[in-house]
């Protein structure tokens, strides 16, 4: 809602403002974490040794990365609520952040080799299948690679929750201590 909406108004306790900047540093060290998870993953089965072509790796970590900022983004309210919403956030973190990882992956190469193949001089109708083939691959060793890294991926959920938690405004996570108890 943009202040052209009619129905916008604004908001005098700063609350929308504050879950804006909370979820940007959400998706910021979903990113971080996750990225170098993502690094490591790569590095340990890089795609290369399996038949991609030089660079794909780079490409692979580089495409990972929008839909972990945005998987974080989207979880950091949930991160800030109550201890049972944190600890659900970071399960549902740990668990998507290879999906996320993996599928943006995907859709960066399926893209990618379907322009390539599209610029070709004398394309066949088989460029379609190649890019689906290609993706594909990508999601083989994407999976294989996020099992052989569980364990990071478990600590990365872990801080990731406890960073987003420490950024917070302190009356965020006002919900989460009992009636009475100061801070």
């Amino acid at each position: 809602m943009s202040p052209n909406d009619p129905n916008w108004s604004p908001d005098p306790s700063g609350q929308r403002l504050a879950t804006i900047r909370a979820s940007r540093r959400g998706a910021f060290s979903a990113g971080a974490y996750f990225g170098f998870v993502a690094a490591v993953a790569i590095w340990l089965t890089p795609p290369e040794g399996l038949g991609a072509p030089n660079g794909a790796g780079v490409w692979a970590f580089v495409m990972s990365l929008p839909g972990l900022a945005l998987l974080g983004a989207a979880l950091t309210p949930a991160a800030l609520g109550s201890r049972w919403s944190a600890a659900s956030a970071g399960l549902a973190i740990g668990v998507g952040a290879p999906v996320a990882s993996v599928a943006s992956a995907m859709l960066g190469t399926f893209v990618l080799t379907t322009l390539v193949l599209a610029m070709d001089p004398t394309p066949t109708r088989d460029a379609i299948a190649t890019a689906a083939d290609m993706a594909g691959v990508v999601l083989r060793d994407g999976v294989l690679a996020a099992l052989r890294v569980s364990p990071l991926i478990v600590v990365a959920s872990v801080s990731w929750v406890v960073v987003v938690r420490r950024w917070a405004n302190p009356a965020a996570v006002a919900a989460d201590k009992p009636r009475g108890q100061a801070g």
